[in-house]
């Protein structure tokens, strides 16, 4: 005997909710996605953007707001020049006979715009020093030595000595020993010194002037 009870299709009972379902399936299918802003395009999340504080650029020198270093103040000790690395510009090398002509000579450099510092022996030797030791001392706090080279200089053995100790300190010249030639022939210029020009001191300053010319320009390659 059959069973009046009867029972649903298979699956009708969710027909209604499977619709549903589907449809809201294709509208979220059907939506256009989000565009994301630009700057997260740019700079995705795992890789960190630039900072320009970790690697400044370097400073253009010709910009400016560029530092600058102040401009050394030439003419004072203590400043970059190599001048005042010396006690003296110039040692004055003469025989006694011509301390006179030595201290015109050492007045005109003194008396210069450029103030030139002399060394002159009887005057700046330290009284009871030895007078080999402040030769050299002389020599080597000096920068240029200047050979007064007169008949009573070619006369004096000391002033030979002076003169080659200047030029074993100076081998090279290089500007540093200055042959003033006064009161002599060339042909009684020294042979030591034909490596090198000399000053004629033959004129209306007696060669003062390119002396100490000859001085500045060495002075000029120290700084």
């Amino acid at each position: 005997m059959a069973s009046s009870t009867s029972f649903p299709a298979s699956g009708s009972g969710s027909k209604k909710p499977l619709g549903k379902m589907a449809g809201w399936l294709r509208q979220a299918l059907s939506k256009k996605p989000k565009e994301m802003p630009a700057s997260q395009e740019s700079h995705p999340s795992d890789v960190p953007p630039r900072c320009s504080q970790d690697h400044p650029p370097p400073p253009d020198p010709s910009s400016p707001g560029s530092p600058t270093l102040p401009p050394a103040q030439e003419g004072a000790p203590g400043s970059s020049s190599g001048r005042w690395s010396r006690d003296y510009d110039v040692c004055v090398c003469h025989s006694e006979e011509d301390l006179e002509a030595a201290q015109e000579l050492v007045a005109y450099l003194e008396g210069s715009s450029a103030s030139l510092r002399c060394f002159l022996q009887l005057r700046d030797s330290s009284p009871g020093g030895a007078i080999v030791s402040e030769l050299c001392r002389a020599l080597d706090s000096s920068h240029c030595r200047v050979l007064l080279i007169t008949p009573g200089f070619l006369r004096d053995p000391w002033c030979r000595y002076q003169m080659l100790q200047a030029l074993s300190q100076a081998p090279g010249a290089e500007g540093r020993i200055i042959p003033l030639l006064a009161g002599l022939a060339r042909s009684a210029y020294p042979p030591e010194l034909r490596f090198m020009y000399f000053v004629d001191g033959r004129g209306p300053d007696h060669g003062f002037h390119q002396v100490k010319e000859a001085i500045l320009r060495y002075l000029q390659t120290l700084s």
